[in-house]
């Protein structure tokens, strides 16, 4: 039985052709010689009306009914050169780049000779890795532009990713020609003769811009350089002595040199030349901060006294004595020296003159948390807020110091003004000051503010594991939802289950559940793993639990080493007198 078609399934076939034969590429439609559209005058108003006001709608960032105004103009004339530029344009952005070529190559096919349209679809060409067809539109271009010397450089470029080597050098030659000897064009030369493994004519090229310009150092240097990439150490040190002799102090020269004691393994003239050249006058101050920077990166790498590097300081402090950027880095220098107070020092004379950079006092607190030095970090995170009020980490600071020192008002003040007024990018950050607030008011005797702070808390940060901790212990303390503290609790021990504090909350969570058997196992595995620092609230825990298990002269040993170890249990010591919970 034969197929039949109806009218509606043809009606789609045409449909669906015409729609194909809309997003031939290019070839295909040279192929067909398809012509330009003739339009009538009606269709030619409409096409003017919609296509100006595209353009307008453009120019007013109205892009959705430019697009909308351009595919009207597209329905009337699809063969019009602009509108398939701004249609490709628009695909272009949108990332549809298959979209945007063919329209492109449309737009080149109905006017060849537009400069401006074959740059643009060579462009992409590139960018869609199309190597050949790059070099087919700027061989094409260049015969049509020949006045267009920078399209030599164009195909020279298109040729080397093409694998076309020789032919690359060939259009650098022609753009050499026209424009004379360039430092552009003499690297790629020297970069193609390079991959060409033709090492004599690549370091001609670089001799050939020396020869034109022979009081210049740069390409003295330029040359040594090259020849340490090449392991040509000799010839190397040679083109750097020829730059010395015109300019000593010649900053790439005193990198270079730098690179080449290195290399050479002679640290020692290394650091000479660095020294030398940051004492001087001639540099300007940014170039003596990256050597000075290097000089201290030689000096780690061969475990060499830092302080050899104060003289330096000293004598550019003489040079710059306004530059704080140097304090900043002296004040990074003594603390690697162990000079805290020297170190401090340099940092307040940088957040002086720098106060809304936040760098300086987060050096200082830097060095004032180890030694719990709380008074130091209450006054510099003070300072700090003065001039950087929506910094979080400084109420934060701030907060934890009073904490530290049992101001808890002031700390869940402290906290409470940082969530109100700081910028959080990182919701880690915000999670972690609702914590503290949790943690604040528990003590305060706030418990549902508590709570639900932990809950803000976890709701940013689900994994928030001190949180977990908290909140569990404490609903196990209230006991209310021990389900949910028991669950809390449970990631805590996944997440690390050699932590301490971690096994004793769940283990206290099991025994108010009543589940003394599981409790004592997780309890004694919080003592096995807190040897080195014993905690007073687990061996009272553990006493309790064994109470429960029945062991009662093991449960009083428990509490017993839970007094000794300073234990402020208000229960403990009935526990003891009694015997029993």
């Amino acid at each position: 039985m034969y197929n039949t078609i109806t009218i509606s399934k043809l009606s789609l076939c045409l449909v669906l052709f015409a729609l194909i034969a809309g997003i031939l590429p290019v070839k295909v439609v040279a192929q067909q010689e398809i012509k330009g559209v003739q339009l009538n005058d009606e269709s030619r108003r409409k096409f003017d009306y919609y296509f100006y006001e595209a353009l307008n709608a453009k120019a007013l960032g109205e892009y959705d009914e430019a697009l909308d105004l351009f595919q009207h103009c597209y329905a009337l004339d699809s063969t019009n050169a602009s509108v398939l530029v701004e249609m490709g344009t628009f695909y272009n952005v949108l990332q549809e780049k298959n979209n945007a070529l063919t329209f492109f190559q449309k737009a080149v096919y109905y006017d060849k000779n537009n400069y401006y349209y074959n740059m643009m679809l060579a462009g992409l060409s590139k960018e869609l890795d199309l190597k050949q067809d790059v070099v087919d539109i700027y061989e094409a271009l260049l015969k049509q532009h020949p006045d267009k010397q920078d399209l030599n450089f164009e195909l020279a470029n298109a040729y080397a990713d093409n694998g076309e080597l020789q032919k690359a050098i060939d259009a650098l030659n022609r753009l050499e020609q026209g424009v004379g000897i360039s430092e552009i064009i003499t690297l790629n030369k020297y970069r193609l003769y390079a991959l060409m493994n033709k090492k004599e004519k690549a370091f001609d090229e670089i001799q050939q811009i020396i020869n034109k310009n022979p009081a210049n150092p740069r390409y003295l240097v330029l040359m040594g350089d090259l020849y340490m990439e090449d392991n040509q150490n000799k010839k190397a040190l040679h083109f750097y002595r020829l730059a010395e002799a015109i300019d000593p102090d010649f900053p790439a020269l005193i990198l270079s040199m730098v690179n080449y004691f290195e290399k050479t393994n002679n640290k020692p003239a290394a650091r000479a030349e660095l020294q030398k050249a940051i004492t001087g006058s001639s540099m300007e101050v940014d170039t003596k901060l990256q050597l000075l920077t290097r000089y201290l990166g030689i000096l780690q790498q061969d475990k060499q006294d830092l302080k050899q590097a104060n003289s330096l300081f000293e004598a550019l402090f003489e040079q710059y004595p306004n530059n704080t950027q140097l304090n900043m880095i002296y004040g990074n220098v003594l603390m690697l020296q162990d000079n805290k107070k020297g170190a401090i020092e340099q940092f307040e004379i940088y957040t002086r003159d720098n106060p809304d950079d936040p760098t300086g006092y987060e050096q200082i607190i830097r060095i004032a948390l180890p030694d719990e030095d709380l008074e130091k970090i209450k006054e510099v995170t003070t300072e700090a807020l003065k001039h950087l009020p929506a910094e979080p980490q400084f109420y934060y600071y701030l907060g934890a110091a009073n904490y530290q020192q049992e101001n808890y008002q002031e700390a869940l003040t402290m906290f409470e003004e940082g969530l109100k007024n700081a910028a959080f990018t990182n919701p880690l950050v915000e999670s972690d000051f609702h914590a503290q607030i949790g943690d604040l008011n528990y003590f305060l005797g706030n418990r549902e503010e508590a709570f639900e702070s932990y809950e803000k808390a976890l709701k940013l940060n689900p994994q928030n594991l001190p949180v977990l901790n908290n909140y569990s212990y404490y609903l196990s303390l209230e006991r209310q939802n021990l389900d949910k503290a028991e669950m809390m609790s449970g990631i805590t021990i996944k997440a690390e289950p050699m932590n301490p504090t971690y096994l004793d909350t769940y283990g206290w969570v099991l025994f108010e559940q009543g589940s003394y058997t599981m409790a004592k196992i997780y309890i004694e595995k919080a003592i096995e793993y807190s040897k080195e620092e014993p905690s007073a609230e687990v061996f009272e825990h553990y006493g309790d639990v064994l109470y429960k298990t029945g062991e009662i002269g093991k449960a009083k040993e428990q509490w017993h080493k839970a007094k000794a170890l300073g234990s402020d249990s208000a229960t403990l010591e009935k526990k003891i007198e009694t015997g029993g919970l």
